[in-house]
């Protein structure tokens, strides 16, 4: 079998692989990417992002359907189960894959088929005895999966993670979440949403204690709300298995009975099968690879983006690193290092949050005041009966520059970026009044903006 040659051989076809891929081939070099999965796209595709935001939108979908009191003649539909609203996600998966086989094709950009393995610093061979290819360059984007510790038996059928989640086949009764990070909020929500009693492990005192307080009180109140229990400072320690039902111990003696256990307890890079020995690149514990702020191994002509290397491990960051390892190679002015990223959780309601938090401009003695909108009380929120929710934006006290956005409730995550593109600006563009002298659209979330900013600007003048 010839050997062919590229410029850059990208591995992995999720949101790094391919905005390398495109970058490469827009600027005019030859490239090549290889996927392990029969369809590209990656585990944002097919396990990950998307399906799990598409299951999300029907709960809640089906969440406000039986809260709406117009709708009570038309039947109950509490009894659709967790597989149909798996059913619903195939068809954003298809529209997806669909979409990004025509990237490749348009651009001319071969997709090879197998599990790349490097033999040196230029050369990979796909599996034991498939196609070798050559390049001047690589770009690894091979993604993350869920952490397996091996007292675990994964293979138990009511033992899911987050990839396996999707092939759930009931609506179970009771839920057991090990871990409490982002994906354990996640599922806990779309779990609770459907009526089941979640009981979520928790190592830390509160939920997600990287977001401001209010937001993770506000999203412990939310959970409560729908029936899920949040164990605070308690470990994991085993698990017994049964036909019917699991029990999981944790080391302060407690025992949980539940009909499935989701584990959302860290995450590992996808290096394994890369022979990585080859070339001298050594991931750390958890699969990982250390890159500097060009996306470089510690071979000069492997680059490196996504999951892969950690954080901040989203879909949204993992495109524009992808591009920025692309351009450190193609077009090394343009390499942007990823280092501030607006992040989305999609719990039910959903939270997105920028820049600085209460606690952390307490500890560095920093000055600010707080400006807070509830969408209860603006003329889009009272239409749509959106009464759950808070825009809360943080500013320096003397210069009323933009310090923090802090954002819970319905389309936080499109909420966050109006303040994002204002954070962004240089000198008194980035400050509160762009708030009042700018005119919003009426009725609409946006004008949250506007209300918080008065709120925040009373406290001051």
């Amino acid at each position: 079998m010839a050997t062919k040659h590229f410029d850059i051989v990208v591995i992995g076809t999720g949101p790094a692989g391919e905005a390398a891929a495109m970058n490469a081939k827009k600027k005019g070099r030859s490239v090549a990417v290889v996927s392990d999965r029969p369809r590209v796209g990656g585990s944002c595709t097919h396990l990950g992002t998307i399906p799990s935001k598409a299951l999300r939108h029907g709960v809640k979908q089906l969440m406000q359907f039986n809260g709406n009191p117009m709708f009570r003649d038309f039947g109950d539909l509490n009894k659709i189960t967790f597989p149909q609203l798996v059913k619903q996600t195939e068809q954003v998966i298809y529209e997806q894959v669909r979409m990004r086989i025509g990237f490749y094709e348009r651009n001319f950009v071969p997709v090879f088929k197998g599990v790349a393995r490097f033999v040196d610093a230029n050369t990979i061979v796909l599996g034991d005895q498939g196609e070798t290819l050559t390049a001047e360059y690589f770009i690894i984007a091979t993604g993350a999966r869920p952490y397996h510790p091996p007292d675990v038996d994964f293979s138990h059928p009511r033992v899911f993670d987050s990839d396996t989640i999707l092939d759930l086949d009931h609506s179970p009764r009771k839920v057991t979440v090990i871990g409490a990070g982002v994906i354990g909020c996640e599922y806990a929500s779309i779990f609770g949403g459907l009526g089941a009693k979640v009981e979520i492990i928790n190592p830390a005192d509160t939920l997600l204690s990287f977001l401001d307080f209010e937001i993770s009180d506000a999203l412990s109140y939310h959970l409560r709300n729908v029936g899920v229990r949040s164990r605070h400072n308690e470990e994991f320690d085993r698990m017994d298995y049964h036909d019917d039902h699991l029990v999981t111990y944790l080391k302060s003696g407690k025992k949980i009975k539940s009909n499935i256990v989701f584990w959302a307890n860290g995450r590992t890079g996808n290096t394994d099968r890369l022979r990585l020995d080859a070339v001298g690149i050594e991931p750390n514990s958890r699969g990982q690879i250390e890159v500097n702020r060009r996306y470089q191994t510690a071979v000069e002509n492997i680059y490196a983006a996504g999951d892969v290397v950690g954080w901040p491990s989203l879909a949204s960051s993992a495109y524009d690193q992808g591009r920025a390892a692309c351009n450190a190679i193609v077009d090394p002015d343009e390499c942007h290092f990823v280092d501030e990223v607006a992040s989305g959780i999609y719990t039910i309601p959903e939270i997105s949050t920028l820049g600085k938090t209460e606690r952390e401009l307490t500890r560095e003695k920093i000055p600010y005041e707080v400006g807070k909108a509830f969408f209860k009380n603006t003329a889009r929120g009272q239409i749509t009966g959106e009464q759950v929710g808070m825009l809360k934006l943080i500013f320096h006290f003397d210069t009323l520059q933009i310090l923090g956005i802090h954002c819970f409730g319905d389309q936080a995550s499109e909420i966050i970026h109006i303040g994002q593109a204002i954070m962004r600006q240089p000198g008194e563009a980035n400050t509160m009044k762009y708030f009042l002298n700018t005119t919003f659209n009426y009725p609409t979330m946006a004008e949250a903006y506007r209300i918080a900013a008065l709120d925040g600007l009373n406290r001051v003048f």
